[in-house]
């Protein structure tokens, strides 16, 4: 089977549509000359970063995916060609932008090589070519995460590590089962493992780093999450929980920048800290603005009356 050079464009926006959001994007599949053969049909298959798999999809070489009814989240988008995985889209966050009747658009542009070529994957940087048992094994760990059985799929995942301790993708996913299972010390182990194994999958600094900071330990997210943002500076979900543990350890200097990507990147969560961080130092003009912005792009806000209230009392004339 050819190997695939996997390059990812990534534009466009979400939007919350009826019985939840749309994902969609153009496939485009080409050769790097005319000795490579391109395949007519790639699979896409959707995951849910705490339930895994949710969807998938067959497409032509030229076509269209669209996955529809979603609920707000993390995501993933695992790539196969002759059902055998090339590669892995992450940190696809699904949620927190203002209607809109098309959806996020995810553009996904395909160049085969030759042969003799690994894979390779641009912006991921997640695919691991394990042989066929334990791609088996790891399918099977996948299936139990989606039934909710981790325990099944922690046994699973070890069994893949005690023939292959190099596979940080194993690794990450394990971090993640445990975690979800509350066994936060291991999981913190496997994350540190995966990342100490391919320092350039984000994935796990990312889950690291998230992991630390739902313990409260910021000062310690820092690292992992900084990590992220330099390898992958356009990840909303770094930049915005970089920008909230600088803000919990009382550097607000330094939460803003990220707080300004995480908001540009679609998380409207960003404006609001950003409104609080500026009230708090007198500054309610930039409260203000920032309160105007998160209410564009999420105009159903709960608290909505508040923000609107306090617009009123502080804006200039």
């Amino acid at each position: 089977m050819q190997d695939l050079f996997f390059i990812l464009i990534l534009s466009g926006f979400l939007s919350l549509v009826q019985g939840g959001a749309t994902l969609f994007g153009d496939v485009r599949v080409t050769a790097e000359n005319s000795n490579v053969a391109v395949p007519q049909e790639v699979t896409l298959i959707l995951r849910r970063t705490t339930e895994g798999e949710v969807g998938r999809q067959t497409v032509s070489s030229r076509g269209r995916y669209r996955f529809t009814n979603l609920k707000t989240g993390d995501y993933e988008i695992v790539v196969e060609v002759d059902n055998k995985e090339v590669g892995r889209v992450q940190q696809v966050t699904v949620g927190g932008l203002s209607n809109s009747p098309y959806g996020f658009q995810y553009d996904l542009d395909f160049k085969l090589k030759g042969p003799s070529n690994k894979v390779a994957v641009i912006s991921a940087g997640d695919a691991y070519d394990r042989p066929a048992a334990a791609e088996q094994l790891f399918r099977k760990a996948e299936e139990a995460v989606t039934q909710k059985h981790y325990d099944q799929a922690e046994t699973l995942l070890k069994s893949i590590l005690e023939k292959d301790q190099q596979d940080f993708q194993a690794w990450t996913a394990l971090g993640s089962v445990l975690a979800v299972q509350k066994k936060v010390d291991e999981a913190e182990k496997a994350y540190l493992q995966a990342i100490n194994i391919k320092p350039t999958s984000t994935r796990a600094a990312l889950n690291l780093g998230r992991l630390r900071s739902t313990q409260k330990k910021y000062e310690e997210a820092i690292e992992p999450l900084t990590h992220v943002v330099e390898l992958q500076p356009e990840s909303g979900d770094a930049q915005m929980l970089l920008g909230e543990c600088y803000l919990q350890m009382k550097k607000g200097s330094k939460a803003i920048p990220h707080l300004n990507e995480a908001a540009r990147l679609g998380h409207p969560e960003a404006h609001l800290r950003l409104g609080w961080l500026y009230n708090a130092a007198g500054l309610k003009d930039k409260a203000v603005v920032e309160y105007e912005e998160c209410l564009k792009k999420q105009p159903n806000y709960p608290d909505k009356a508040k923000l609107k209230e306090y617009i009123l009392a502080n804006k200039s004339n």
